[in-house]
């Protein structure tokens, strides 16, 4: 069975994230969203909250697990028995950011294989980043979040 580890910090998850997760889980046995507990960046949920709302968002997806860790990405994909990591472009700079980690993770972890997606076209300028922002300022996200987590950004930032 080849397992795979779909690794982010899914602040909140996307449709471009769940897109990525269905293309995945379409080409893998299983797949393992794994949530980073403690990216070294602000994060708006807490891990817990976007261990839910990523279930919810792939729960039509019987191969698809989907589960929180810490530390290195590599050691998670040991531990899970897995030999592929998942990551999703969008731009050319994600692609240098990932060449390089891809890097660092083959000297880690040589048995290891990274496999990218390109994003669909109707997603290359989503991020989660910039939906927060957007949401703070009470823009509409709709069709860029699945809808529970809409509600859930919504939720945060109400005044």
């Amino acid at each position: 069975m080849v397992i795979a580890v779909y690794p982010g910090s899914f602040d909140p998850v996307t449709s471009g994230h769940v897109d990525i997760a269905e293309r995945a889980a379409a080409l893998f046995e299983q797949l393992i969203v794994a949530i980073y507990d403690t990216p070294p960046k602000p994060l708006l949920f807490t891990t817990e909250e976007r261990v839910a709302l990523m279930k919810k968002a792939l729960s039509h997806l019987p191969n698809v697990r989907v589960e929180s860790y810490s530390g290195l990405t590599v050691g998670f994909a040991k531990k899970v028995k897995a030999k592929v990591v998942v990551r999703g472009l969008r731009m050319s700079s994600d692609f240098e950011r990932e060449f390089e980690m891809a890097l660092m993770n083959k000297k880690l972890a040589p048995d290891l294989e990274l496999i990218c997606f390109m994003t669909n076209l109707e997603y290359e300028f989503v991020s989660s980043s910039l939906l927060k922002e957007v949401s703070s300022l009470g823009g509409c996200i709709d069709g860029l979040v699945p809808d529970h987590v809409a509600v859930a950004l919504r939720d945060k930032f109400r005044r």
